[in-house]
Formats: structure tokens, C-alpha cells, sequence
């Protein structure tokens, strides 16, 4: 499979890190970015090629992902249509650009798949909502599957504005962890432990109860109500939160991060 990547950022770095000797070779990925820097380092570090402008290599890709900002898209789409002669499939991961405006903008070419992917697969431990139009074909479906299993696990959606609430689920997820994790660490520290002790004691708590989860398979509300014994430390904590509506503010938060993906999608697609 000849891969061509539009963009040489991280999340295109994380999947070439994950496709370079394992589902495709390294001369079979190439790379445009106006970047001289960072084509020197992918070249480097992966044994890709690399082009500063799309160039011959792209048209011959049997898939082309698009990893620009969003800002940029139409430019890119702009330059990129005279080269689709192949019929290539098109991967986008731009956040809020809308398959009806990138195809439009590629005078209506519809052989796209639009993702979304989330920072761990950094790590190889993301998770990417996907949905495609219809000029996709089967074999074009899986090979995007495969090129973003590449770097974590896959869920299809029938429908594309599902992508808004994949993107407040799990694209903008790793930040709330995040959040959380600050939090547990402040906590840590103002009742007297070691910036370290509490870094430690909050990561691997978070990371087990997760794994916990994952792997038993029981529902979360089960596994939360082991832990909190009716007049217990972690019963007291809960009802502090439940107190505080943290529950509610949390899911009004992540309605809110949807329909800001809704919202970029109007003004983007202009």
C-alpha cells in the first residue's frame, strides 16, 4: 500500500511511526510538508520520502491522508484535485471539515473517509471515529481502517454528525483525564505529599481503574459502587461531587465541546 501524507505534524508522525515496517515499508510512505525541519526528521527517523509540495509521488498514493490544519484544507484541496487521476482514497483527520465542503472543494470527488483520532495514539493507544462516503468502496474502508488501527482501535459510524460527538467523547477526552489527573495531584499535595508521590499514586490509580474497566467488562456504575462503601472515605468523596453536580458539569462540558465541532464545521465549510 503507497500512503501519502498532506502534513507532517504529530498525529501524522504517530501514524507513521505505527505503519513503517509493519502494515506498509518505509519507501512506500511519503510525506509533504513545507517544513524543511520536520521532513528531515521524519526522513531520518522512518526512512520515508519526503517533498516540500505535492508532487508525483502523491498522485501514485494509493491513499492520501490529509493530517493539515483545518485552516488549511481548502488550499490544500485546491492543489491536491488535479492529481486524483488514480482515484485515491482521501483520509482526512482535519478536525471540523465536513466530507459534502472537502469534496466540493475537490471539484465532487467522493472516494473520502473522514476520522477522528485522539492524542494517545502517540503511544499506539488511541481510538479513531471513522465515517465514509459513499463513493468509498470495501476495500477502500478497510485500508483506512487498517492505516488508523495502526495506531490504536476503530469505531465506523453510520452517520457522519456522530463524528461531533465522538470528537467531545474521545478527541477532546484525553484532556479531561488530564484535568482530572491535575486535580487529584493538587489534592495530593495540599494534603502532604510530595509533588512526585502524588504524580504517581494519581497516574497509576487512573490507569489501573481503567484497565479494570476495560477488562472485566462490567458496567462503570458497578465497578464504581464496590469501591464506595455506604459511610466509607470514597462514599464521602462521592457525595462531595454529587453535592457539587461535578457529574452534571461534566456532561453540560462535553455537550458544549460538541457543538463547538458543529460550529467549526459551519464556519470552516464557508
Amino acid at each position: 500500500m503507497k500512503i501519502a501524507f498532506i502534513g507532517g505534524g504529530n498525529m501524522a508522525t504517530a501514524l507513521i511511526a505505527g505503519l513503517a515496517g509493519q502494515l506498509t515499508g518505509a519507501g512506500s510512505l511519503h510525506v509533504v510538508d513545507p517544513n524543511a525541519e520536520a521532513l528531515e526528521r521524519l526522513a531520518s527517523q522512518f526512512g520515508v520520502s519526503t517533498a516540500s509540495g505535492i508532487d508525483v509521488q502523491v498522485s501514485g498514493a494509493d491513499v492520501i491522508v490529509l493530517a493539515v490544519k483545518p485552516q488549511q484544507m481548502r488550499e490544500v484541496a485546491t492543489s491536491l484535485q488535479p492529481q486524483l487521476g488514480n482515484q485515491p482514497l482521501l483520509l482526512s483527520i482535519a478536525a471540523g471539515i465536513r466530507i459534502a465542503d472537502l469534496s466540493r472543494w475537490l471539484g465532487g470527488y467522493t472516494r473520502i473517509v473522514r476520522a477522528m483520532p485522539n492524542t494517545p495514539a502517540l503511544i499506539a493507544m488511541g481510538i479513531t471515529g471513522m465515517v465514509a462516503e459513499s463513493g468509498v468502496d470495501a476495500a477502500q474502508r478497510e485500508s483506512a481502517d487498517q492505516v488508523m488501527r495502526a495506531v490504536g482501535q476503530t469505531v465506523w459510524l453510520e452517520r457522519e454528525e456522530l463524528i461531533d460527538p465522538v470528537t467531545a467523547v474521545s478527541g477532546s477526552g484525553p484532556a479531561y483525564v488530564f484535568y482530572f489527573l491535575e486535580a487529584m495531584q493538587q489534592a495530593a499535595r495540599e494534603m502532604g505529599l510530595d509533588a512526585e508521590q502524588g504524580r504517581k499514586l494519581a497516574l497509576a490509580t487512573f490507569t489501573g481503574a481503567a484497565q479494570l474497566a476495560a477488562q472485566t467488562g462490567d458496567p462503570v456504575e458497578v465497578l464504581r459502587q464496590r469501591v464506595t462503601s455506604k459511610g466509607g472515605t470514597t462514599y464521602a468523596a462521592i457525595t462531595s461531587m454529587e453535592q457539587a453536580g461535578v457529574k452534571e458539569s461534566i456532561i453540560t462540558a462535553m455537550k458544549a465541546a460538541a457543538a463547538r465541532g458543529r460550529e467549526l464545521g459551519d464556519e470552516l465549510g464557508t
